[in-house]
């Protein structure tokens, strides 16, 4: 059966589509280009944020709740790779700046909320969202960082955060085809900085990657199933698109309690 262009995603509908609906929240989601381990492909980050936003937007919008997703941005903040052939960095000033003109056009065509849909761990939108709010304080702007809608140690055994088990899990899913078999991924392992406040979690630095792991990844992604994976993920969405339907149609006074 021929399938339809979804009229809650902004890439595959039309002007005639648009105009037959009022939206109130515009879904961005914001990947990364890297490496990943030796077993998983330099799109991870574009795949699964694409994914959780598509699927969750659906969701919302089968209850009713006007959502539009805006095409994906396919690079990241990736300062601490820049050694690692082909992780493509886009640096934070550049991300304020596509975020400037994004709520710029949003605002003047009714738009009264975006919700970045974070998908890769360096980009850290607060502080931008901070300097958004003064530039734009009628537009309510939050970020989801996807990974985080849904609690990860009822599914997955081995921490991590990056090519470790939930992501390979999570890909195992949606993309197996693009996996190489784990027998040729590295265990993840990780060195961390010995000093007292950075393990305490109260002083914070950039980590050198190729400093800390030798294959890029963080985290033993050995016991990764696509059983997880797909468990993961359908959480992730329901949590995500009860975000959409909490502030859909609300005042940013009236969500204030």
């Amino acid at each position: 059966m021929k399938k339809q262009p979804r009229p809650f995603i902004l890439a595959e509908t039309n002007w005639k589509e648009i105009q037959q609906h009022h939206f109130d929240i515009a879904v961005l989601p914001w990947g990364a280009t890297e490496a990943h381990n030796y077993h998983m492909p330099y799109g991870t980050d574009n795949y699964q944020v694409e994914y959780l936003a598509l699927a969750s937007a659906e969701i919302a919008w089968e209850k009713g709740n006007k959502v539009i997703v805006l095409p994906n941005i396919p690079f990241g903040v990736n300062t601490g790779q820049l050694d690692v052939p082909f992780c493509i960095n886009m640096n934070p000033s550049t991300q304020l700046a596509i975020l400037n003109d994004v709520c710029d056009v949003l605002l003047r065509h009714g738009i009264t909320k975006l919700v970045i849909l974070n998908g890769h761990g360096a980009n850290n939108f607060v502080s931008m969202i901070r300097e958004l709010a003064g530039k734009f304080p009628s537009l309510f702007v939050c970020v989801i960082n996807w990974f985080n809608a849904a609690p990860k140690q009822d599914i997955f055994q081995n921490k991590g955060d990056h090519a470790d088990e939930m992501e390979t899990s999570v890909m195992m899913h949606l993309y197996p085809h693009l996996l190489l078999p784990l027998s040729e991924a590295g265990d993840g392992a990780t060195k961390s900085f010995d000093i007292k406040g950075m393990k305490e979690g109260w002083a914070w630095t950039q980590r050198p990657w190729t400093m800390i792991t030798k294959d890029t990844g963080s985290g033993d992604p050995s016991l990764s199933n696509p059983v997880k994976g797909k468990l993961f993920l359908e959480k992730c969405a329901e949590h995500i698109s009860e975000f959409y339907g909490e502030i859909n149609g609300k005042s940013i006074s009236s969500m204030l309690k």
